[in-house]
């Protein structure tokens, strides 16, 4: 949830704002921070090029998250949680990075660690995650991997 919030922070945006609107501000600020405008100076321009990547970077991953970009998958996403084990997962930093047997796989924010424990000792993984994960966090796809 940190990262969420930094992101949205160092954007100006709120967890409300469209994806037009974060194009948009997106957009403005990679306008006020390109390191071609900084050509007189190598220090600012430096400042400016990590400062315009970090942009970038809090850009993707809010449009990966965004309430219209899961609209777009949900389909996809409901197939894969109710019809494809848990294959792997890891956590790290309240993440939880969840592969699915179908080589789908989705990073949770903000998960609390009793509730990982929990899906640690839950003897039935799949189930426990469709009920206290896959709908109450936020998530994103992070990578598909071909099925062996």
């Amino acid at each position: 949830m940190k990262k969420i919030i930094g992101y949205r922070k160092l954007l100006g945006v709120n967890e409300n704002t469209g994806l037009q609107e974060l194009k948009t501000t997106y957009r403005n600020l990679m306008k006020d921070w390109h390191p071609d405008k900084f050509v007189d100076s190598d220090e600012l321009r430096s400042e400016a090029e990590a400062k315009s990547k970090h942009i970038i970077e809090a850009y993707h991953f809010l449009v990966s998250i965004a309430p219209e970009t899961r609209n777009i998958t949900m389909a996809e996403y409901t197939l894969t949680t109710t019809t494809s084990g848990i294959a792997d997962f890891d956590y790290r930093n309240e993440k939880l990075q969840i592969t699915f047997s179908d080589g789908t796989s989705y990073e949770y924010f903000g998960v609390p660690r009793a509730i990982y424990v929990k899906l640690v000792n839950a003897p039935a993984p799949g189930r426990f995650g469709r009920r206290h994960i896959f709908n109450s966090f936020p998530y994103r796809a992070c990578k598909v991997m071909e099925a062996a």
